[in-house]
């Protein structure tokens, strides 16, 4: 009931953004003080603040978080090495701000205006005057164009795309810079907004590509005031910040101090937190919210217990297959380990049986559509031309085959069996599965230390393989260690958890293009190489209407929830916090709840 609650709400968001959408870019470009993909902005030129942040909130005061796992770097740009908490996001700065309260709506920050035209075919920054890195010097365009890019050639991959689409970066003003794009995505202009700035001069001598434990110089809020690297990182608030008195910023960075403690274990980190040494505690376990929270600090006050509701897809998380390895090629092969995977009894171990299993990428929301019966209309048209190479339920409607939530299975397990002498495989005499040639279906699940939640399901997975005849063993890694496996595709099945937003743009090419099949660093870890994707994706980067867009991401959403590239878990359509009674937070949530932007950036403290 609380699903289909947060469901409607989002539908009405949509509704309410095509609507509001209706009108176009000017046909003549002119500066603007905001951006969004469709439409315009939401906030007028003199907001005063946020709607969802508190501009009389109070400065001061400390937060500490804790995360579960390491740090060896912070150089947050690149693929090798592991970066610590909020270090981009609190001390660098880019040209535009998101605003976590509309989707797809930009606002600017070291830019004072953005300026396009109707096409999209290029974007104009004019840069704030007075902004300023935290050693003083002016953010330049010169800063701009080498920042843009260097992440562009020796940054991650997620950097890389943008990059290919710009055909001329130059400045066209004593504070102004112009890119001009190849063409082909209304996104770019965005995505170019939100890229970090550096300090060009930081850099001179030194290796873009190398880990460091060198901060780097930027123009954000916060800079780097303690570190031991594996262990914490301590913020400290910039007195001398240029944007502390902007209205996009105005209650925001409230505190003076943000430390990120690391822990290797998750019940150590709420150990941690019962004894009063963290601020906030996430708790992702449903069960655990219920029976784990009576200890003192509770029952006196002294912590404060909240569910903050979201109304955001739920995104995809569970066990991901590794496609590359030959193993998981056949379709049904994967359906079959699907059909394995009994949610029903690890919702009931784990949760309690609370959460509601994951139906699609974007399911709670308006943009997964109707997934469980035929395509109709425009998304059908959409699949039409790449209907030869679908799996079945793409065009007919899929659902995710539900147990019967006891241990036995009996029934999914059958279906399974059958898919899997469908595929090749057969009993041998000792009860495995083998191929003709007799080898045994045996993989990998490579998992990081201290997801105990995570393990626990696995385990159980495990057990129901033993009764299909498959050889699954659990190995568990550092995060270190996890980082660099994943970073190569060094994996048969791992966790795999992406969150998915509102405005899904470009950043979906990074995660399942067939691009970054063979790229290390990619985030497509399954290994998805679909004409439909890749097509799908680019018919949603080009829409030129919220309809036209929404129908293109729902098209997308068979496409890749009838992969079977993922076996999925469950989500909550509620965070679950408990935090210290000094901090406090906005009675205005944004439309994400949780997520990016809201804590640290709007809480403060106060006795």
């Amino acid at each position: 009931m609380e699903t289909l609650f947060f469901a409607r709400k989002v539908r009405r968001l949509v509704a309410a953004a095509i609507l509001f959408s209706a009108g176009v870019l000017p046909a003549i470009a002119q500066p603007q003080h905001g951006i969004a993909m469709y439409g315009e902005p939401a906030l007028p030129p003199d907001f005063v603040s946020l709607p969802y942040a508190n501009p009389d909130a109070p400065k001061g005061g400390q937060i500490t978080l804790g995360v579960n796992g390491s740090f060896d770097s912070l150089n947050p740009y690149i693929v090798k090495g592991t970066a610590p908490e909020g270090l981009g996001a609190l001390t660098v700065e880019t040209l535009l701000g998101r605003s976590y309260d509309e989707p797809f709506t930009l606002y600017g920050l070291l830019a004072e205006s953005v300026e396009t035209d109707p096409g999209r075919t290029w974007v104009q920054f004019t840069l704030r005057d007075g902004a300023k890195f935290s050693n003083g010097k002016p953010v330049t365009v010169e800063d701009v164009i080498w920042s843009v890019e260097m992440l562009g050639t020796e940054g991650a991959p997620r950097y890389q795309t943008a990059w290919k689409a710009i055909a001329k970066a130059e400045q066209t003003g004593p504070r102004t810079v112009r890119f001009t794009f190849t063409g082909g995505n209304r996104e770019l202009p965005l995505i170019l907004g939100l890229r970090p700035i550096l300090q060009k001069a930081d850099w001179q001598g030194k290796d873009f590509t190398a880990t460091t434990l060198v901060p780097p110089i930027g123009s954000g809020p916060y800079v780097v005031d303690k570190v031991e690297a594996g262990k914490f990182i301590t913020y400290r608030r910039n007195p001398d910040w240029w944007g502390k008195d902007l209205p996009f910023n105005r209650g925001l960075w409230n505190f003076d101090t943000i430390r990120y403690e690391y822990f290797g274990d998750g019940l150590v980190t709420f150990e941690t937190f019962k004894a009063g040494q963290l601020s906030v505690y996430r708790e992702a376990n449903a069960a655990k919210w219920g029976n784990s929270y009576s200890f003192p600090a509770v029952a006196s006050g002294q912590v404060i217990k909240v569910e903050v509701p979201h109304q955001r897809p739920s995104g995809i998380e569970g066990l991901a297959f590794n496609l590359r390895k030959p193993l998981f090629a056949d379709w049904r092969v994967r359906e079959a380990l699907t059909l394995a995977f009994n949610y029903e009894l690890v919702n009931n171990t784990l949760n309690a049986g609370a959460l509601p299993r994951i139906s699609s990428y974007f399911g709670n929301s308006a943009l997964a559509g109707d997934m469980a019966n035929p395509a109709q209309g425009a998304v059908l048209d959409l699949l039409t031309p790449y209907k030869e190479s679908l799996l079945p339920g793409a065009v007919e409607g899929y659902a995710l085959p539900p147990s019967d939530g006891s241990e036995a299975n009996r029934k999914n397990l059958r279906k399974a069996m059958a898919l899997m002498e469908d595929a090749g495989w057969t009993v041998g005499p000792d009860g495995a599965l083998v191929d003709a040639g007799g080898t045994p279906f045996a993989f990998e699940i490579l998992l990081q230390t201290g997801q105990d939640d995570v393990i626990t399901a696995a385990s159980i997975y495990v057990e129901a393989l033993k009764r299909l005849g498959v050889a699954a063993k659990i190995t568990t890694v550092d995060s270190v260690q996890y980082k660099e496996r994943t970073t190569n595709f060094d994996f048969d099945m791992t966790h795999y958890i992406r969150a998915l937003s509102l405005s899904p743009g470009t950043e979906q090419l990074l995660y399942w293009s067939s691009a970054g099949v063979d790229q290390p660093g990619s985030r497509n870890w399954m290994g998805i190489a679909s004409p439909a994707v890749d097509g799908l994706m680019q018919a949603m980067l080009t829409a030129k209407t919220p309809e036209e867009f929404a129908y293109a991401v729902q098209a997308l959403d068979r496409v890749l929830t009838t992969g079977r590239y993922v076996i999925p878990f469950g989500f909550s359509p509620v965070s679950r916090l408990a935090y210290d009674r000094r901090l406090h937070y906005p009675a205005k949530l944004p439309i994400y709840g949780d997520y990016p932007g809201f804590l640290p950036d709007v809480w403060w403290y106060q006795e």
